[in-house]
């Protein structure tokens, strides 16, 4: 009921004009108040906090959707604040929310100092859920002042966050909170490759070449079948991150992560070349799925930090510790 609410909210509300608005960099506040109005910021909370008390195969149908829509507000960042906060105990956000981790901030006679970079739509938030060392801080807008302009690729804001702030709420940190940013990029990326493999089979089965539709070509269907193979890992993969995230698991995340960040890399070559020219251009529906791939895969952590924390462990697991290391994710 709750996949068929949102899929109607953004079939109503989030048209190409809207799309298009935001790649500008527009902010849209109607679609914001209907997603807070429909109670998703507070969506991955249990009931006793406040929340939908969503199963875990629930709360990750919701992020796919997110994801399947190419969402252009930070929805599941927020999602992803809130259960830090409602963990570590602190107020929840009253708006959109951040999330970060920066341990080069200094914290100096009560008052916190430094940058945070590539924040989406930063100068919009209301707080940021920001992890310096063992502490979460929840940093209310007053706190910062944009210190750099910037956008993602698929040209949604990015600003670099110059924070100046009197801390007055923190707490221990729960968990790593880029274990759960890459674990809602997961569920995010599964969601565009399937909107980009639905998009792809429908226009080689309607595209027409050398007298046949592109989906009769052999070639076509084998690459039409990666694509296919790329998505059932994305989504297994962001099961798996989902699973390890419950249980505090940042290597589980990693694995998972990892894997769907490759998804998203191959899917997206694939879908783009199954298109041909067309797929490049940015006013075809695609490139609003190939750019949000691209940038999902690059957020929270990117491919080579977490492949750098597989393959320690995986040193520090040593030959008769790697096949347990492996089979215990």
């Amino acid at each position: 009921m709750l996949a068929e609410m949102i899929t109607r909210l953004f079939e109503r509300s989030l048209d190409d004009a809207a799309q298009a608005a935001a790649r500008e960099g527009q902010w849209l506040p109607a679609l914001w108040a209907e997603v807070e109005e429909m109670g998703l910021p507070l969506a991955l909370l249990t009931e006793g906090q406040g929340g939908f008390g969503l199963s875990f195969a629930e709360a990750g149908e919701t992020l796919r959707l997110l994801g399947s829509h190419a969402m252009p507000l930070p929805v599941a960042e927020t999602m992803a604040a809130n259960q830090l906060f409602a963990a570590a105990s602190l107020p929840l956000a009253e708006g959109p929310a951040g999330l970060a981790r920066a341990d080069d901030l200094a914290l100096s006679n009560g008052r916190l100092s430094g940058t945070v970079v590539r924040v989406a739509w930063g100068e919009q938030l209301d707080c940021l859920a920001l992890a310096v060392g063992d502490k979460l801080y929840r940093v209310p807008r007053a706190g910062w002042t944009i210190a750099a302009a910037g956008t993602s690729a698929n040209f949604h804001p990015r600003p670099t966050l110059a924070i100046d702030w009197a801390v007055d709420a923190e707490a221990a940190l729960p968990w790593c909170p880029l274990a759960s940013g890459a674990t809602v990029r997961a569920y995010q990326i599964a969601g565009a490759l399937e909107a980009a493999l639905d998009m792809t089979l429908s226009h080689t089965a309607t595209r027409v070449q050398f007298g046949k539709p592109l989906q009769k070509n052999q070639v076509v269907q084998h690459e039409l079948a990666k694509l296919a193979g790329e998505l059932a890992c994305a989504t297994a993969a962001a099961d798996l991150a989902g699973e390890a995230l419950a249980r505090h698991d940042v290597l589980g995340v990693a694995a998972g992560t990892l894997r769907a960040r490759e998804a998203a890399t191959a899917g997206a070559s694939i879908a783009t070349q199954m298109h041909g020219a067309i797929g490049f251009t940015r006013e075809h529906r695609l490139h609003l799925y190939t750019t949000s791939l691209w940038t999902l895969r690059d957020e929270f952590g990117g491919q080579v930090s977490w492949a750098k924390l597989l393959g320690s462990a995986a040193l520090a697991a040593g030959g008769p510790g790697y096949w347990p290391m492996v089979t215990a994710l």
